[in-house]
């Protein structure tokens, strides 16, 4: 199965010169959500976690179903202000300005190794700032893994520099 057979491309959004790398088109499709989901979970087979991480939202979709078939706990990794309980938080830079992602401070055991799950890995900075907040939860986020990687954009350089494997399920060229 080519994963790239079922991610839509949409050119120029959100803005001219960006070739969007649509997903929704593989989470509908019931042989692609599945292949894909079965792909990542085989990434990481024999490997030892403790919890599975996915990032708002596409990595709740992606991410819970790792969870799920690898029989492990899941954290969501939200935007700030979505999560009900006690938060701790992370900032990151953005192209124009700042946000913030977060968890609830009781996600993540002191010591847990996390799996990292989203859709698409390109600057790495929504990655890095997920990884340094579980981090700072007391948990170690040993691997990461995304259905596209956009390689020009440096993202998994970044996740490596902190000595965090990388892998994904397929690649484009350009942004």
């Amino acid at each position: 199965m080519n994963i790239k057979d079922f991610i839509r491309t949409i050119p120029d959004y959100p803005k001219s010169g960006i070739q969007f790398r649509d997903i929704t088109t593989l989470l509908a499709d019931p042989e692609g959500f599945r292949g894909a989901v079965d792909a990542l979970v085989a990434l990481h087979k024999g490997a030892k976690f403790q919890a599975v991480a996915g990032i708002e939202a596409r990595g709740f979709i992606l991410g819970g179903a790792v969870a799920h078939q690898l029989g492990l706990g899941f954290i969501p990794v939200r935007k700030k202000g979505k999560l009900p309980w006690n938060v701790i938080g992370q900032e990151y830079d953005l192209e124009y300005g700042t946000d913030t992602v977060e968890i609830h401070t009781d996600a993540v055991k002191e010591g847990d190794n996390v799996l990292l799950i989203d859709d698409l890995i390109a600057t790495g900075g929504t990655a890095e700032a997920a990884v340094k907040l579980i981090g700072r939860a007391g948990g170690n986020v040993t691997a990461s893994s995304f259905v596209i990687e956009l390689p020009e954009l440096g993202g998994r350089q970044r996740l490596e520099a902190l000595d965090i494997e990388v892998l994904s399920l397929c690649s484009f060229e350009g942004h």
